[in-house]
């Protein structure tokens, strides 16, 4: 919980280090800092962009490498690069907009730039599928509203 006392630019790291491989959560820091009163749209919009940033460098990784690649240095399973595989040939680079999904983001991410999807498109659906999960997170927390 330190990142919250660096304000927006610790929400920036965390929202962009939970995107890429490495296992962080910024829905946490989000309704945090939703709880103690930060400004919700400066905080939906810091999210949401680091967030996307952080799954575009998955995106480059992934267009970068090789499938073999992920299980041996990034640890992601060989199930969840198949599933991901599976639901990017199905949706295309509409798939960028499920990134956001735990367990399965981030595979999806390296995939579609694995299959060279194109990045602009990769990079506005992620956007939005993002952004709309960070809205659903403020309000709920704004408003009280249990997810669970």
């Amino acid at each position: 919980m330190e990142w919250i006392n660096l304000g927006y630019l610790g929400l920036f790291i965390v929202s962009f280090l939970s995107a890429t491989i490495i296992p962080f959560s910024s829905d946490a820091i989000v309704g945090i800092m939703i709880g103690m009163h930060y400004n919700a749209f400066l905080v939906w919009i810091i999210a949401s962009i680091g967030n996307t940033l952080g799954g575009m460098t998955n995106y480059y990784i992934g267009k970068a490498g090789k499938t073999e690649w992920f299980s041996k240095y990034l640890k992601i399973s060989e199930k969840r690069i198949e599933k991901a595989t599976k639901l990017t040939e199905k949706y295309s680079n509409f798939a960028a907009f499920f990134s956001w999904l735990p367990g399965i983001g981030d595979a999806l991410a390296l995939v579609l730039g694995l299959l060279k999807a194109n990045q602009y498109k990769v990079f506005l659906f992620m956007l939005i599928g993002k952004s709309l999960r960070y809205a659903v997170i403020i309000v709920a927390v704004k408003y009280g509203i249990s997810l669970f």
